[in-house]
């Protein structure tokens, strides 16, 4: 998997690409925190339309993305999730805890 980065005026989008698994995960929000802490954003944008793959490692991520914002008094939402990454995040209910944008 691979994560990259857009930060502009106060918002920062990270762009997952890929399959997210448990492999995965680990490494991502290390990567993620770390650029989180570089930019210190108001908003962040977690862009998933690059994303083949997702099982429950996933919405680990998604969360602890959202508890990093929520730290920092930002907020944080998921946009593009497609086919089989939007259904793992039907499936777990997270988009009534994290806006989704599809």
């Amino acid at each position: 998997m691979k994560v990259t980065s857009s930060y502009q005026d106060g918002r920062l989008t990270l762009f997952l690409q890929g399959e997210l698994d448990h492999h995965q995960a680990a490494a991502a929000l290390k990567k993620i925190a770390r650029t989180v802490d570089d930019y210190l954003p108001q908003d962040c944008v977690v862009d998933m339309g690059a994303l083949t793959f997702m099982d429950s490692s996933g919405i680990a991520l998604i969360l602890k993305i959202s508890r990093l914002m929520d730290q920092s008094g930002g907020r944080a939402w998921v946009v593009n999730a497609k086919n089989q990454p939007l259904k793992v995040i039907d499936a777990s209910g997270i988009d009534r805890m994290i806006k989704v944008e599809v």
